[in-house]
């Protein structure tokens, strides 16, 4: 994501904090990343847009051999820097840039958790994922579900827009709406094969730590996670 859309600062600083144990973000999407990834033992795994570190810890501590963070906040970094020390490789990097660093075919899986909706050039981040990935290598995505926008923005569905979600003290999200049918159209039109579609429900360590946001993703859908293999 371009700078004036990362999470800088004091507003990285809030996100971190609200990430590690949020019903949304630790009890929702990042369990239902970690049941799409799988098995990761053994794996090289490249972790975009990897934020505060918690995804890329959870990785290391299932057994992936190497985790390969890139984030283009430095406020998030060096939180995550803090969590993984050594156990994870971290750029400062912005995604709407070529990942050249990178070698071609270098890693088994590619992580994106919410970050996928935020960037410009998705169309060309995707041809640099595919780049990196070996060929049978796995994709895993999640993404603001659209009909959640929908409710929440109002208008029309269809929107092609960016919008903003309140956040934090005083800050605001910045991000793309898009469709079902455009956010599977593009990672399909890059060339990956869907595997696997999951709108996921909050785990039920989330009733303890938020019973209504926890009841609210049991009654209307907020991520879209889905898993895709390179050929």
């Amino acid at each position: 994501m371009r700078s004036n859309t990362a999470y800088h600062d004091e507003m990285g600083r809030q996100f971190a904090a609200q990430a590690t144990d949020s019903a949304y973000h630790a009890y929702t999407d990042r369990p239902a990343l970690l049941r799409l990834a799988g098995d990761v033992g053994g794996l090289r795994v490249l972790d975009l847009g990897c934020g505060a570190g918690h995804l890329a810890a959870a990785l290391v501590q299932r057994g992936a051999a190497q985790v390969v963070g890139v984030e283009g906040s430095e406020a998030l970094l060096r939180v995550a820097r803090e969590r993984l020390g050594e156990g994870a490789v971290l750029h400062h990097h912005d995604l709407e840039e070529p990942l050249a660093f990178l070698a071609d075919r270098s890693f088994d899986l590619a992580v994106m958790a919410l970050v996928y909706h935020h960037i410009d050039a998705r169309k060309e981040l995707l041809s640099e994922i595919r780049r990196v990935l070996r060929p049978g290598g796995r994709l895993v995505v999640s993404t603001t579900h659209p009909t959640s926008d929908w409710a929440y923005f109002g208008g029309s569905y269809f929107a092609d827009e960016r919008v903003e979600l309140p956040f934090g003290d005083g800050f605001a999200l910045n991000f793309w709406r898009m469709t079902l049918e455009q956010f599977l159209g593009e990672l399909l039109g890059s060339g990956f094969v869907l595997e696997e579609l999951a709108e996921p429900r909050a785990t039920e360590e989330a009733r303890l730590v938020d019973p209504r946001r926890y009841d609210k993703t049991h009654h209307q859908p907020l991520f879209l996670s889905v898993r895709l293999r390179r050929p």
